[in-house]
């Protein structure tokens, strides 16, 4: 085998081996700004919270969580994507309630565009 065909080889395990550490980045990625947007509900919903004098539990009815609003849902998906991309992950929701979201985020500094793309900080 010549060394070009030895090169040629090495490059083609090293791109691989590039691909599938991007496509792991890209999940981390995305599971940290679960998790990120997780934290900031749990914080504002702990914060302030008196104890009550009741003795029963705050929990929904029927014991089902409730879904995450429609600000955190923007906020999450801010990982590297466009406004457009945004607007149709956010499934059910109106266009203008998502741009009026992420125009939100941006005055309030938790989001920034780059090159045309949003990035939650």
């Amino acid at each position: 085998m010549s060394t070009l065909d030895e090169i040629t080889k090495e490059k083609q395990r090293i791109g691989e081996a590039l691909t599938r550490v991007d496509a792991q980045r890209e999940k981390l990625i995305s599971q940290l700004s679960e998790l990120e947007a997780t934290e900031r509900v749990l914080a504002r919903h702990t914060k302030g919270v008196q104890p009550r004098k009741s003795t029963t539990t705050a929990k929904p009815a029927g014991g089902k969580r409730t879904p995450p609003t429609l600000n955190d849902r923007v906020l999450a998906l801010a990982t590297g994507k466009t406004q457009q991309q945004i607007t149709a992950a956010c499934k059910g929701a109106r266009p203008n309630h998502v741009g009026a979201a992420i125009a939100r985020h941006k005055r309030a500094g938790r989001i920034e565009e780059r090159d045309g793309k949003l990035y939650a900080r």
